[in-house]
């Protein structure tokens, strides 16, 4: 496991675009960026499972290529690039836990965001960049499995709220610009555009 900056990371995502768009192609699709957290504690960030993992302080950690198959987001771990936050342990729909996510790890993740669709040349937008739970409940349009998120079984709602103003509470409306995942695109598209002035 090794720290990396931003433009280490857009240049990790780089050297694998070939292979992920390849896994991708196989599945009559485009590649995705699967945002997660991963329920434990600070500090833990489970790389076995994802390719990056952001810890409270912001630090972006990698372990492994990110055209490795991950066991991130069920039906949906080829041609896909799992990002987390190492937080919210114990969180509900009603109380993020003792361990929220940070601002300093929202703001690292919305980073991280631009820096792997730039690696991978992807559109920031919901078709190619889910929480787990938007993910889960299929709402890019393709249908690898059962829906079990926010809209349905709520099995799997990771950033479905931030705990923050900006996404304040949990929201099932995935059109509404509170949800954590359109903060975070909304977020990664604000410094994609300030890093290419």
């Amino acid at each position: 496991m090794r720290a990396v900056d931003i433009d280490e990371l857009r240049q990790l995502a780089a050297d694998a675009r070939e292979s992920i768009w390849e896994q991708a192609k196989a599945y009559n699709r485009e590649p995705k960026i699967y945002l997660h957290w991963t329920a434990g504690h600070y500090g833990q960030y489970y790389l076995n499972d994802y390719h990056v993992a952001i810890d409270k302080d912001g630090i972006i950690y990698v372990d492994a290529p990110l055209d490795d198959v991950l066991a991130h987001t069920y039906r949906r771990n080829s041609g896909a690039v799992g990002i987390t936050l190492a937080c919210c342990v114990g969180a509900t729909s009603a109380d993020l836990g003792s361990e929220p996510p940070t601002a300093r790890q929202i703001e690292a993740m919305a980073q991280a965001i631009v820096a792997v669709a730039d690696g991978l040349w992807l559109t920031i937008d919901r078709d190619h960049v889910l929480t787990h739970g938007e993910a889960a409940d299929n709402i890019d349009g393709i249908y690898p499995h059962e829906e079990y998120g926010p809209l349905t079984t709520v099995e799997r709602w990771d950033l479905q709220y931030l705990g923050t103003d900006e996404s304040p509470y949990y929201i099932k409306d995935y059109d509404d610009p509170r949800t954590g995942g359109n903060v975070l695109r909304g977020k990664a598209n604000w410094y994609r555009n300030e890093w290419a002035k």
